[in-house]
């Protein structure tokens, strides 16, 4: 059976479902995908690409390519992640470029003589897709550093309230009553900010093989200068970094069908590894489909997790979610009775501006592998291997064949995730449920560029929340299904340890 719960994102978001896939994953093999059109494989074409995604520990001349066709020449400057597909039609870059400057656009309040530049908040957390996913990178918590700045939000929710109906059964969590589902840091003229973001560190060491040690920051977030009063006082938050956006399109391409195929939800293998999908309800397409975007796989599509960005971290409403829009809530009247730009429907971005802002998301490249055959990477591919470290970092997928979009089409990529959730034990859990997601459940994250981090972002952050400031922090962290691979890690001869990161740099 498929369970759906609602889905806590943000305020417009309380009218939707999300859902977790508790039966088989055959069960599950009947989700729609309606922002594709693939045309069917062939029994011969299954099997290649059965063949070419087969984990094996022997190294592939393909991986130097992640992305396929659409791999970029590496970069080794802050541009690395701001390519194009290396496939892109030349017909298409001018909409890439479009969807660039929609992009970096910087937004303002209503109302203003600027057309189709205002409608911002009037609570919101940035005032561009940019200003947190810079240069199309991770973002960080805040430091003394840079003043305090941060380019992650927090979560918010509340234990379900009590309802009849249908849905009574299913519901797991509801926004604050006052603050909705993310806390806003700014807002324009006449409108106060909701919080000031705080954070605090408590440090400690680990113990590695070889007399080596690692430390390890452990974060406490603060919701402090609280605007509208006290939160909830069953509220339950959750830190979350942007995520860097390169093979964003790739993954949408990947058929859901052969993600299923790697769930284990009961751990029938006996690994102890059981990731589980998590099928959401598409406010897009309304009806159920395959979460792959967000640190716990709640949104379908690049579409829908665009159009709930400008919504909940800037207010920007689209037709998808048109205004009001952002996470004002009935609590907070001058907020929803603020003007807002766009037309008369709503829209402060209109459909076509969706579309192409969708466009350039989709089409970031991936960079192509740093040495991948120096001797180090090659012996920490093998590491990689010995330690279970892809039981979840699954190496390869094909995309879907796509008469329409020949530069996602029929891929053979290396993004090293599975989409699926899984279990990181208590070190990671943020005790917040979201979707069909426990409050230790994760999705996996995709590893490709994962080594050119600080290159691009001027800092290294790893992790939903940024608490790693190395990929070797980030591995000591894996608890719950990863904890037996963290501990061999940390048995590891100082000299394959070393390899392991060379190699995952190299992704």
């Amino acid at each position: 059976m498929l369970v759906f719960l609602r889905n806590p994102w943000s305020s417009m978001a309380r009218h939707l479902l999300a859902g977790l896939a508790v039966a088989t994953a055959a069960a599950a093999q009947d989700l729609g995908e309606p922002h594709l059109t693939p045309v069917s494989r062939t029994p011969d074409e299954a099997a290649l690409v059965a063949t070419l995604t087969a984990i094996t520990p022997k190294p592939s001349a393909a991986e130097a390519m992640p992305g396929g066709a659409a791999t970029v020449p590496v970069r080794r400057d802050d541009e690395a992640f701001s390519a194009p597909s290396g496939n892109l039609p030349p017909e298409r870059l001018a909409d890439f470029r479009a969807g660039k400057a929609l992009f970096a656009k910087l937004w303002i309040a209503a109302p203003s003589a600027l057309v189709n530049s205002d409608g911002l908040g009037p609570l919101y957390n940035a005032r561009s897709c940019q200003a947190c996913h810079v240069r199309d990178g991770r973002g960080h918590p805040p430091t003394e550093a840079d003043g305090g700045v941060a380019t992650m939000v927090l979560r918010l929710s509340i234990p379900a309230l009590a309802e009849t109906g249908a849905l009574a059964d299913y519901l797991t969590t509801e926004p604050d009553p006052v603050y909705g589902s993310q806390l806003q840091d700014f807002g324009t003229d006449g409108h106060p900010a909701e919080y000031r973001l705080k954070v605090t560190w408590d440090s400690y060491a680990v113990p590695l093989s070889g007399g080596e040690t690692a430390t390890l920051r452990r974060p406490t977030f603060h919701a402090a200068d609280l605007g509208y009063g006290p939160l909830h006082p069953d509220a339950m938050f959750s830190p979350r970094v942007a995520q860097q956006l390169i093979g964003l399109g790739l993954l949408e391409a990947i058929p859901a069908a052969d993600i299923l195929a790697l769930a284990d939800p009961e751990d029938a293998d006996g690994d102890g590894i059981s990731g589980r999908p998590n099928v959401v309800w598409s406010a897009e397409f309304d009806q159920p489909m395959l979460g792959r975007f967000g640190h716990k796989a709640l949104v379908p599509t690049i579409r829908e997790q665009s159009a709930a960005a400008l919504a909940a971290d800037m207010g920007i409403a689209t037709p998808l979610f048109p205004a009001p829009a952002g996470d004002c809530t009935v609590a907070q009247a001058d907020c929803r009775a603020a003007p807002h730009g766009g037309d008369p429907a709503g829209a402060e971005l209109a459909a076509v501006g969706l579309d192409l802002l969708t466009f350039y998301s989709r089409n970031l490249g991936v960079p192509a592998r740093r040495d991948p055959d120096a001797a180090d990477v090659l012996r920490g591919r093998e590491v990689f291997h010995q330690t279970g470290c892809t039981a979840c970092h699954q190496p390869g997928f094909v995309t879907h064949r796509l008469a329409d979009q020949p530069e996602r089409s029929f891929q053979l990529i290396w993004p090293y995730t599975d989409l699926l959730l899984h279990d990181m034990g208590p070190g990671l859990a943020d005790h917040r449920p979201e979707g069909g997601a426990s409050g230790s459940e994760w999705r996996t994250a995709p590893l490709w560029g994962i080594g050119l981090t600080a290159t691009v972002s001027g800092k290294a952050g790893f992790l939903h929340d940024g608490r790693a400031q190395s990929l070797l922090e980030a591995i000591l962290w894996h608890g719950g299904e990863a904890e037996a691979s963290r501990d061999r890690v940390v048995a590891l001869p100082p000299a394959d340890r070393a390899a392991l990161i060379r190699f995952v740099e190299s992704l």
